[in-house]
């Protein structure tokens, strides 16, 4: 093309079989860019090129058929020398520029790859970059990315975020995600696309998850080598990485009882263990007789405090059980026995004891023994340490847990956790889990009850809150007693009666309300605070002082606690003269 190459001097250009005319400046001027209507032959409609404007980039885009004879050479057009001569392109087989980009816009065949983005080639000659590629060029259609897109005049694949891909108007989904948003995730690219006004915020799982992409793509899908790389991540404690190279390997080779026992031993690590015995079955499902499996299985068994079952899998996990796990098993069904016997004769004692070397056995993630603890702490009139030991009970999905234990065995789990909230003043949360009790066993009495306990409660103190509101404290003191009579300890609307009592001056009653509260929850401090407020009307200042101090300890920083300990000290003082 010489000195007349459309990338040294702006002019028109256009597809055309006819060679050059004799008399090129025999044409009219032209005041903008327009196609030929004659003379040409499979060019593009008039509309179709009207539509490029004056300005635009002039770099080159070349589309590569099988045949040669479709060949479009588009360049920008430029109005500022209208007098120029336009040149005619005569080409039967085209010269690409070594850096020129060329875009092939058919599949692959199973036979052959891709290599310098577009050159087809057999597949055996195509390194493991170019397989890459030939990846991420899938991907890319699979996200729905079919049409062709400008590439850069250099022999490099440009990132999303940085050319011009995916730009509005071609057909393509702009918040459609490419496989090289997530290539250099070391390198600080994210999944998004610098410019979007909303960004994209990823946690520190999710960037894992990235790095298993880029990782998974380079070892051209093989499920063993992720398997390999996820074991190197689990031994190295990137757990949710490793899990999600166990899920890549699973996905392409679902019945490969290995991959799914590494997947377990991943999701152990993270703490969802009802999933890890899910996926335990599912490998002894597909291989019966994988000893390594069964022994994880019994492992998580005799965490979940499922000592018979842990026993079975130790028998059929073989020399892979540990003997020391096995004793653990035995002593754990020895106190499981204990503690179905205190609770059936209510020896709430003995089975809070019990419930607390079941948890020393090895069943540290069982939620029904820390169910019963909570149980017994609550009979015993300990709600405080209640509501302690129940924000250490594992929380699992309600599904998974149902899944595990059993729809009755899920709702009597439901059913305490309801009364904890309730006795801690939780009631939105008792209601919810008085209702996903009820659902799950709509025949079980114990949850038709703490519903109904649940919901008189609720009603009770919203009443008698209304009350006080409206300064009617004699209404509101009889609506908390109300509820009283459904849920005698009930510390709650105990410390709001003693509010009632202690706005209606008697100071007495509103002592023993406060003081049963905190018999309770010993750091109700609401109850304390007006407790020590009723002590000091009544001149018990040494009292008031005592509630004060320990007021004070547990928040240090309220200037109205030490304001009133500074006077019930002046009073002391006062009263000791």
């Amino acid at each position: 093309m010489g000195g007349n190459s459309p990338e040294r001097k702006p002019s028109c250009s256009f597809i055309t079989t006819v060679f050059r005319r004799r008399n090129p400046w025999s044409r009219k001027p032209v005041s903008e860019c327009s196609s030929p209507t004659t003379n040409t032959l499979g060019s593009p409609s008039n509309n179709q090129d009207s539509k490029r404007r004056c300005g635009e980039s002039n770099d080159v885009t070349l589309v590569a058929e099988d045949s040669y004879n479709d060949v479009i050479i588009s360049s920008s057009c430029s109005v500022s020398n209208p007098q120029r001569p336009t040149h005619v392109v005569n080409q039967r087989k085209p010269h690409h520029h070594p850096n020129e980009r060329i875009m092939v816009n058919k599949g692959p065949s199973p036979t052959q790859g891709y290599v310098n983005q577009g050159r087809r080639v057999p597949k055996e000659a195509v390194g493991i970059s170019g397989e890459l590629e030939s990846m991420i060029n899938d991907y890319q259609k699979s996200k729905g990315s079919s049409t062709l897109v400008r590439a850069s005049s250099s022999n490099v694949m440009l990132f999303g975020n940085l050319g011009n891909l995916r730009q509005g108007g071609v057909g393509v989904d702009n918040n459609a995600y490419s496989a090289m948003d997530y290539y250099v995730c070391d390198g600080g690219y994210t999944n998004h696309t610098i410019g979007r006004e909303d960004y994209i915020s990823t946690d520190k799982s999710s960037k894992e998850q990235q790095r298993s992409l880029c990782r998974a793509l380079s070892t051209r899908m093989d499920p063993e080598q992720l398997k390999i790389m996820g074991n190197e991540d689990y031994k190295n404690g990137r757990f949710a990485e490793a899990l999600a190279l166990y899920d890549a390997a699973i996905a392409i080779d679902p019945n490969k009882a290995s991959y799914r026992s590494n997947k377990s031993a991943a999701l152990t690590a993270l703490g969802r263990h009802l999933e890890a015995v899910f996926e335990c079955r599912e490998a002894i499902r597909i291989e019966s007789h994988y000893h390594r499996a069964h022994n994880r299985l019994g492992n998580l068994y005799l965490r979940l405090g499922e000592a018979n079952k842990a026993m079975y899998h130790y028998k059929q996990a073989g020399l892979e059980a540990d003997p020391d796990e096995i004793a653990k098993a035995k002593i754990l069904q020895v106190h499981l026995n204990k503690c179905t016997e205190a609770r059936r004769l209510g020896d709430w004692k003995t089975l809070l004891t019990e419930t607390n070397k079941v948890i020393s056995s090895g069943a540290d993630s069982a939620p029904q023994i820390y169910a019963l603890q909570a149980e017994a702490l609550l009979k015993l009139r300990r709600h405080q340490d209640a509501d302690k030991v129940m924000s250490k009970c594992p929380k699992f999905d309600v599904d998974q847990c149902t899944k595990f234990f059993g729809p009755i065995g899920n709702a009597s789990l439901l059913v305490t956790r309801a009364h904890v909230d309730l006795a801690s003043g939780r009631f939105e949360d008792a209601l919810e889990a008085a209702q996903k009790a009820t659902r799950l066993d709509s025949n079980s009495k114990e949850a038709n009850k703490v519903m109904v306990k649940v919901r008189v409660v609720t009603a009770a103190r919203a009443k008698g809150n209304a009350f006080f509101k409206m300064s009617k404290f004699s209404e509101a003191c009889i609506a908390y007693g109300e509820g009283l009579e459904n849920d005698p300890y009930n510390s709650v609307l105990l410390c709001n009666r003693g509010a009632c009592k202690s706005k209606l001056c008697q100071f007495e009653k509103a002592i023993d309300d406060c003081t049963a509260a905190l018999n309770l929850r010993p750091s109700y401090g609401k109850a304390r605070l007006r407790r020590a407020d009723c002590n000091a009307k009544l001149e018990r200042w040494e009292a008031s002082i005592h509630d004060y101090e320990i007021l004070l300890k547990e928040t240090p920083g309220d200037e109205k606690v030490k304001q009133a300990l500074v006077e019930a000290q002046s009073q002391l003082k006062k009263q000791a003269r």
